[in-house]
């Protein structure tokens, strides 16, 4: 029989490896003889552990100990490991068994591990339970309650402390409320907050201002954001990040930029956070220029070992078309993470290398890193987008088989789009039909998109109506429908839908191109001649289709989805924005550079050939980024192989 002599920490190994016995038996555990805090807490991680409190024989409970709030403060950091809130629950009940835990500092740990796990009503009874209850036990509360993003949980904790108890609060209060309501964009309740502070006294508190500065960022009141920096007695490090971060993610990432400049001159040194902020106006602006400066920025500030940098930087560079600077990027990270991995595999996806991309998925399992939905939607995704039907079905069996993640709609909708995009059309909507989700917006749209390929006229009426009726104010579910009509020369029943989006209100996104030059992004529209170099552009136009028809194109002027003459149609689609952005381009670009354009709707037909041909007849690469994924135009081939 094990006696309490014999737990001493140098047997604490061989008494783990005995097969259940010690996690069995009723004898009690006298823990105050494990003089190793590391073995105490590996200790109370062991799942037999779990099981044994668990079981309804249990007896287990901690006798007296020369320090108690040591051991039970071990006991709880063991027990924020958990990820099943009955283990909490049952190690709880012999923290009651054995110890007086209404201490405030103990039983704000019990509290704080609910709230972690999410268990707000547990943690709330058992801080009413407390009768000691001070400042600290409530912000603990409160703060909880913030990170789950309880707004009103945080509130009414608030009210109750101040109203009913008496006790004043501080910054640590309503920076923990700030942050809850700006991670659900309550701004209301922030502005409440906002106020209340202004009274206290405490808004020059640099935590308490950021934390507001976050909450107006992200909701996108830059006035109020530009208001609290000018009144903030001293700035920090954080303030000018999320300066930048908010102008980024608002629309004026150029004044985000600004104020990079701005922090640089009050000789204020970058951190990890204000390149991820930078990075992230880099992207919204376009500009691959501002993009290499910040690399630079990266390199000389020492930052490139952080893993978080490095992938948002290679992520940068995919999405700016320059995948060839990502996979250096990635080569140079050591020892990348999951998001590193997924972040690169993901770049490859949209670029549209599906092969590369599984590649990337066996070398990331082969070296241990486990991947997770994220993964599995971008591997999902790269298939479809080189159509890899076997492969792409494989990865969706093992996804759940192997790695236990359960299919979501992202998922679903991936593999929608790649049976749909093969041609397996009744095989998609079957996997609708039967998906144990309730097919959203995006499902339904792969499923259209196919229909509008294939030219499945019945089959995408149907799909258009549970579009409509799932989200009513999307235009481009309409202009698909009337455009799938025209293809087939329904001029009637696409006069009809175009007719209900007048009355519904509803207008097109006009289709647009741009282009990088001289740090600056060029717009181009259809038949846009608003451009300074608009003359030379049209005859630069006009020299290359000119070349390509002598070669033997002819548009395909079936992609103009009006009942106009022939004529009209070839002057039309000649006019397309994606070709003036090439032949702007090709004025202004050296020969060895790849022309990078965007454009925000998907790429038609004829442009597509077009660019083919112009990359062979004037032997350069040309990258077209439309709204589904990258095309690389070379040598009269397109990495899409024609199909997207």
């Amino acid at each position: 029989m094990i006696t309490a002599a014999s737990c001493s920490s140098s047997l604490l190994p061989s008494l783990q490896s005995l097969p259940g016995f010690l996690f069995k038996s009723r004898t009690f555990f006298y823990f105050h003889q494990i003089q190793n805090p590391q073995r105490f807490c590996k200790l109370f991680t062991q799942k037999r552990f779990h099981n044994a409190l668990l079981s309804p024989q249990s007896s287990v409970q901690f006798p007296s100990h020369p320090n108690p709030d040591i051991l039970l403060s071990y006991l709880i950091s063991a027990v924020s490991s958990c990820s099943s809130i009955s283990y909490c629950r049952a190690i709880h009940s012999c923290v009651i068994k054995s110890f007086n835990y209404t201490d405030g500092f103990i039983g704000d740990q019990l509290v704080s591990c609910y709230t972690r796990l999410g268990r707000a009503d547990d943690a709330r009874n058992l801080f009413d339970e407390m009768p000691n209850k001070d400042l600290i036990s409530w912000n603990s509360l409160i703060s909880g309650f913030s990170r789950r993003g309880y707004v009103d949980k945080c509130l009414d904790a608030f009210f109750r402390m101040k109203f009913e108890m008496g006790i004043e609060t501080n910054e640590v209060t309503l920076i923990s409320i700030t942050s809850a309501c700006a991670s659900r964009g309550a701004v209301d309740e922030g502005k409440y907050i906002h106020g209340f502070a202004l009274k206290l006294g405490v808004l020059w508190e640099v935590k308490l201002v950021n934390s507001l500065i976050n909450l107006y960022g992200k909701s996108g009141y830059l006035d109020a954001v530009c208001r609290l920096v000018e009144t903030m007695p001293v700035g920090n490090i954080v303030s000018w990040n999320l300066m930048i971060a908010s102008h980024a993610q608002n629309g004026t990432a150029a004044d985000g930029v600004g104020y990079f400049n701005l922090m640089r001159r009050a000789g204020m040194n970058p951190d990890d956070g204000t390149v991820l902020s930078l990075l992230e106006a880099c992207e919204n602006l376009g500009l691959q220029k501002l993009a290499e400066g910040v690399h630079g920025l990266i390199t000389k500030c020492g930052l490139y070992a952080n893993a978080t940098v490095a992938t948002g930087l290679l992520d940068l560079y995919a999405k700016l078309g320059r995948l060839n600077y990502s996979l250096k990027v990635f080569g140079e990270v050591n020892n990348p993470d999951k998001v590193a991995w997924t972040a690169m595999l993901a770049g490859n996806a949209v670029h549209g290398n599906g092969r590369e991309a599984m590649e990337l998925f066996e070398g990331m399992v082969k070296v241990g890193v486990e991947p997770d939905h994220v993964t599995f939607t971008h591997l999902l995704s790269a298939c479809s987008h080189s159509g890899l039907v076997k492969e792409g079905k494989n990865y969706f069996d093992i996804m759940s088989q192997v790695y236990g993640i359960e299919p979501r709609l992202d998922h679903y909708s991936c593999m929608v789009d790649l049976l749909g995009r093969s041609g397996l059309l009744n095989d998609a909507y079957e996997l609708v039909k039967r998906m144990p989700l309730k097919p959203n917006s995006a499902v339904w749209g792969a499923l259209f998109g196919a229909c509008r390929v294939y030219g499945n006229i019945e089959l995408g009426k149907e799909v258009a109506e549970r579009l409509f009726s799932l989200d009513p104010s999307d235009s481009r579910n309409y202009i698909m429908l009337s455009n799938m009509y025209s293809a087939a020369g329904l001029w009637r029943d696409a006069s009809k839908v175009r007719a209900l989006m007048k009355e519904k209100g509803l207008i097109r996104n006009p289709g647009c191109s741009f282009i990088e030059h001289g740090n600056k992004i060029h717009r181009f529209a259809v038949g846009d001649r608003s451009h300074p170099e608009s003359e030379k552009i049209y005859t630069k136009l006009e020299e290359v289709i000119g070349k390509i028809r002598g070669a033997g194109f002819v548009s395909k002027t079936e992609f103009i989805l009006h009942d106009v003459e022939q004529a009209v149609k070839e002057d039309m689609i000649s006019k397309h924005s994606e070709k003036l952005a090439i032949a702007f381009g090709l004025l202004v670009t050296n020969a060895g550079m790849p022309i990078i354009i965007t454009k925000n709707l998907r790429i038609c037909g004829d442009c597509h050939s077009t660019a083919k041909l112009i990359s062979f007849i004037e032997k350069r690469t040309i990258i077209i980024r439309d709204s589904k994924r990258f095309h690389h135009f070379a040598a009269g081939i397109c990495s899409c192989g024609d199909y997207w």
